[in-house]
C-alpha cells in the first residue's frame, strides 16, 4: 500500500511540472565586484513576453558605480558599447534611439530596482545574445548570456 501511494504521489508531482506555465520572468542581482547573478537566462518560446527585474545589490549611487542590465546580438555589443560612452552619463551610456539595443533598464544606484519587458518574437533562436552593464568601468566585465529556448 505505502509503495503505491508512493508511486502515485511520483506520478501526480511529474504531471504538474509537466503542466507547469513557462518562466518568463527572471530576477537579476547587479553586485558588486562588477557581476551578474545569474550570468545566463535561458528565454523560453512559448513567452509571449518576457521580462527582466534588475535588483543592484551594491551601495554606491549611480554615478559612482551604476548597474543596468542591456540586451544586445552578441556581434553588436563592441559597437554599441564605443556609442553608448560617447553618450555619456545623462543617457545612461547608451547612444539615444539605438536600434540594436534590444532591452534595456535605466541605470540604478544601490538598493534599486528596475523591470524591463521586452516581446521574445525580437529574439531568433540559434542566434547569440550578451547582456551588460553599460557603466564605463563595468561594461568589458559584467555580462551574461541569453538564448532563446526552442
Amino acid at each position: 500500500m505505502k509503495f503505491r501511494l508512493t508511486l502515485t504521489l511520483a506520478a501526480l508531482m511529474i504531471a504538474g511540472t509537466a503542466h507547469a506555465a513557462p518562466a518568463c520572468s527572471i530576477d537579476v542581482e547587479g553586485r558588486p565586484g562588477k557581476q551578474f547573478g545569474p550570468d545566463h537566462i535561458v528565454v523560453p518560446a512559448t513567452c509571449q513576453e518576457f521580462t527582466v527585474r534588475l535588483i543592484h545589490t551594491g551601495k554606491n549611487s549611480k554615478e559612482k558605480a551604476g548597474h543596468n542590465w542591456v540586451l544586445t546580438k552578441t556581434e553588436d555589443i563592441d559597437a554599441v558599447m564605443v556609442d553608448g560612452i560617447k553618450a555619456g552619463a545623462s543617457s545612461d551610456f547608451l547612444a539615444p534611439g539605438d536600434g540594436r539595443i534590444l532591452a534595456k533598464t535605466p541605470m540604478l544606484g544601490g538598493g534599486e530596482t528596475a523591470s524591463v519587458t521586452f516581446p521574445v518574437s525580437r529574439l531568433r533562436a540559434g542566434q547569440s545574445y550578451t547582456y551588460y552593464c553599460s557603466f564605463p568601468a563595468h561594461a568589458q566585465h559584467m555580462r551574461g548570456t541569453l538564448v532563446l529556448q526552442p
